[in-house]
């Protein structure tokens, strides 16, 4: 495997992404070195699909307030998720209305590589269905993202669907809906409007989100899950926000408060567990000191939240990493057990490489 070496502190080291130039080390204790590099990376991943290089501050602009972001857009601007724009001094939506949802669907058999499925009773339904709900947007710019094609919709908003037209294609195999992307984040009035309208038809409406939206959309979110025997996936990328920031182009800030609202209603409902957290395992970067910070976060709220932690098939800007290996995974689970939790597994074990 070639070594390269990283801009910072020079070491070369076999996990070190290409695009990106800075390893994970340096990024978590030399931050303020690292930064140009990753300012960079992101900007030019993002000028590829014609994507705002950073969320708008623009004075006198109209401010967005749907995520994290909070986006304060100039006239012709796009906010950062590339959904919103001002016309007229007034905020439009391009998609994620419930009239206008940029999103793929498909019905995926029951038990399906869901984040949950191991915890979940959509494993035990076979011949039943999920209704998958690809949504092409996202408030984050993750540089190893696994759906990166989400950005070409992003892009070129076009084949919008209607929250009614979306529940419309459930049927009496319908067991479950997954929102997911991209990430719903960027586009929940669509997604809860559509769960809702699920909801209705007998449907559970479960969640697979990085959490960056307004607490006051999580907490819908929350309800809806929890009325309807739904999950709320967390995608817990990195503890440290340097490291999270290099690898997401965002502050996981909105996402750790958002988490703990969500997990604060964990009693309401103890089975199916309304709340699992998934971590992706990037080699270089998301290591097993990094699971144990995010495992002992997760179990301060409580020891049997679920706890998936994923192997990589390396995608997009970190194309060039190798897969993670079996003694990464196997040092990652051991990290989150000592750090409390008690319902940790493996999943895409298929991927793991044996060095």
């Amino acid at each position: 495997m070639a070594l390269r070496a990283c801009a910072v502190c020079g070491r070369r080291v076999p996990a070190l992404a290409r695009e990106l130039g800075v390893c994970g080390p340096c990024i978590r204790r030399d931050p303020q070195r690292s930064a140009a590099l990753v300012r960079e990376a992101h900007a030019r991943a993002r000028r590829a699909f014609g994507l705002p290089v950073e969320a708008p501050r623009s004075e006198g602009g109209v401010r967005c307030g749907l995520c994290a972001w909070g986006c304060v857009i100039g006239e012709g601007e796009r906010g950062f998720c590339g959904l919103r724009t001002v016309r007229g001094s007034r905020l439009v939506h391009l998609a994620g209305t419930p009239r206008r949802g940029l999103l793929r669907w498909y019905r995926d058999p029951l038990p399906t590589n869901c984040v949950a499925d191991w915890v979940c009773p959509g494993h035990g339904r076979s011949g039943d269905q999920n209704l998958a709900v690809f949504y092409g947007s996202c408030t984050f710019d993750c540089m190893f993202c696994q759906n990166w094609q989400y950005r070409s919709m992003t892009a070129e908003p076009g084949g919008l669907t209607t929250a009614w037209e979306l529940a419309a294609v459930a049927n009496p195999r319908t067991f479950c809906v997954c929102f997911f992307g991209g990430d719903p984040s960027s586009q929940m009035p669509h997604a809860l409007a559509s769960g809702r309208l699920l909801a209705e038809r007998g449907v559970r409406v479960c969640w697979e989100t990085n959490g960056s939206m307004h607490p006051r959309f999580l907490e819908r979110a929350v309800e809806l899950s929890l009325s309807t025997g739904g999950i709320v996936k967390f995608d817990l990328k990195a503890m440290n926000e340097d490291l999270h920031v290099a690898l997401t182009g965002a502050s996981n800030r909105r996402t750790l408060e958002n988490f703990a609202r969500a997990a604060s209603r964990i009693a309401e409902r103890p089975d199916p567990p309304l709340v699992v957290a998934s971590t992706l395992l990037v080699p270089g970067y998301v290591d097993a000191e990094e699971v144990g910070v995010i495992a002992r976060f997760v179990a301060s709220f409580d020891p049997g939240i679920p706890y998936a932690l994923l192997a990589l098939a390396p995608h997009f800007a970190m194309a060039d990493l190798p897969r993670t290996s079996r003694r990464h995974a196997q040092q990652a689970l051991e990290a989150a057990r000592s750090a409390g939790l008690i319902r940790v597994c493996l999943g895409n074990v298929h991927l793991l490489a044996r060095t």
